[in-house]
């Protein structure tokens, strides 16, 4: 009896192991290729982006911000910590629409660990040859800060930073032709403000800025890498921010429009 529950508790395991590293859709369909057709704000109907939120190195509130994962509109979240996103195979990796980055991993991602973790550095790496979107939230801008791909990336040469939450912040929309912030008008949110003190390389074009001693002057900007298309935004600290419909509408967008959309 003992050695009949240790086989059903090994066999459980196993398929427990394998439905983790499954492609998230369905080959048939064509999506994963940039190819969903989730329209700029998700209206009824129409099929999904599947994206994974990539996350570590960082503590956050999980129910809250699982939460808004599944309440975005047009958006298939896949939520998973870097070393499982890292060891999945390379095609389930390809499956996804946009990868967004909500991890704080420090110095350099490290190809050369345990199994288990996979191969961070060439996985995200993978990603801006593929051309997959890829959006960077919040402290995610702060990750890996002595990778120099990563701030090629982001746009920053130097990213030691000061912070301060629960700021009251005035959002004002930069790029108001861009299909990220079109037709938005000023938002205000409370939320952990930022400053690097790097400089911004002026490639790209920045969408939203605010004007407060604490937090730097963009919030939002989009660029290419690679392949790839690149929106950062530097809110998103808290369910202060999170539940935010104007934040919420902006990080929807800046997903669709990552992917392709």
């Amino acid at each position: 009896m003992r050695t009949r529950i240790q086989l059903l508790t090994l066999g459980l395991l196993v398929v427990v192991t394998a439905v983790s590293c499954t492609k998230p859709i369905d080959d048939a369909t064509g999506a994963g290729q940039g190819g969903a057709a989730a329209a700029k704000d998700a209206p009824a109907g129409a099929e999904k982006l599947r994206v994974a939120v990539v996350t570590g190195g960082h503590p956050f509130d999980v129910p809250n911000f699982y939460r808004l994962l599944r309440e975005l509109p047009g958006v298939d979240a896949y939520p998973q910590h870097i070393e499982h996103f890292a060891s999945c195979p390379d095609e389930t990796r390809d499956a996804y629409d946009a990868v967004v980055f909500y991890g704080m991993h420090r110095g350099v991602p490290d190809d050369e660990g345990p199994k288990y973790a996979g191969k961070p550095k060439a996985a995200v790496e993978r990603l801006v040859e593929r051309g997959q979107g890829i959006v960077v939230v919040h402290h995610a801008l702060l990750a890996w800060e002595k990778w120099d791909f990563w701030n090629q990336l982001i746009g920053f040469d130097n990213r030691n930073f000061g912070f301060k939450e629960g700021l009251n912040l005035k959002v004002e929309v930069a790029g108001g032709e861009h299909p990220i912030t079109a037709g938005l008008e000023t938002l205000e949110i409370v939320d952990e403000g930022y400053i690097l003190h790097g400089k911004h390389d002026g490639k790209g074009e920045v969408l939203l800025t605010v004007d407060h001693e604490n937090a730097m002057d963009e919030v939002a900007w989009v660029r290419q890498h690679g392949k790839s298309n690149v929106f950062c935004l530097a809110l998103g600290h808290d369910n202060q921010a999170w539940g935010n419909p104007g934040f919420r509408q902006i990080l929807a967008r800046g997903i669709a429009w990552s992917a392709g959309e």
